[in-house]
């Protein structure tokens, strides 16, 4: 910015300090973002399960191609996306499924060929998914073939966000477990940042999105190394 306006680095940082707080921008680490895209409100679950319903069944029919083979093993995260591929599936491939979410462990209970395994630990009703230490620990000695994640906020600079500290240690660990990392994710959530970061893009092996995702957003993420999937 100093640069393309002739000013000093310091002015761009007096006149930002000014705009932040004046409410027009939110300035994050190396630069700023606008500001409704760095936020600590965390909608709840049945707030956000009519949310871009159809992209979300477009994403969860996508990822269905990176599910492991017979015999393999996955992690879903809790999330309206990640729930959606749980409803999808496929009733004749065998899995052992790992989820910290209530809703996704009571579809796949009864799910044919899917043995299931839910992590304990404190529900947070936001989410009513399993967070903290017991949640952490126990996902500490899996190693899955596929781990399959949301985020509330994704930057091609900063990575992958979520405004909950416990969620995001959860997230952390699911990332740690998996041999291959994927994050479900509508296009809304692209070049957003929450408060607290659960992956770098180095992180995260595929990100799948809809086909309104930003084409300039998405070659940033690829640029990172990120194999991005249009549903």
């Amino acid at each position: 910015m100093a640069e393309e306006f002739g000013v000093t680095t310091e002015t761009v940082r007096r006149d930002l300090a000014v705009l932040e707080r004046a409410g027009m921008l939110r300035r994050v680490h190396g630069g700023a973002v606008p500001s409704g895209a760095l936020t600590l409100v965390e909608p709840g679950l049945g707030e956000r399960h009519g949310r871009r319903s159809e992209a979300k069944k477009a994403i969860a029919a996508a990822a269905l191609d990176l599910l492991p083979g017979a015999e393999g093993s996955i992690v879903l995260d809790g999330g309206t996306t990640t729930a959606a591929l749980a409803e999808l599936l496929p009733a004749e491939r065998r899995l052992l499924a790992v989820t910290s979410s209530v809703p996704i462990a009571a579809r796949l209970s009864a799910a044919p060929g899917v043995t299931l395994h839910v992590l304990g630990g404190r529900v947070r009703g936001v989410t009513q998914c399993a967070v903290g230490e017991t949640t952490v620990r126990a996902l500490s000695e899996l190693r899955v073939d596929v781990a399959f994640l949301g985020a509330n906020g994704i930057s091609p600079t900063h990575g992958f966000t979520t405004p909950d500290d416990a969620e995001a240690s959860v997230k952390r660990a699911m990332v740690r477990a998996g041999q291959r990392v994927v994050v479900l994710a509508d296009s809304s959530k692209l070049d957003r940042e929450h408060l607290v970061r659960f992956a770098a893009p180095e992180d995260v092996d595929v990100l799948v999105t809809d086909a309104e995702a930003d084409p300039g957003v998405v070659a940033e993420l690829e640029k990172a190394g990120i194999d991005v999937v249009l549903a």
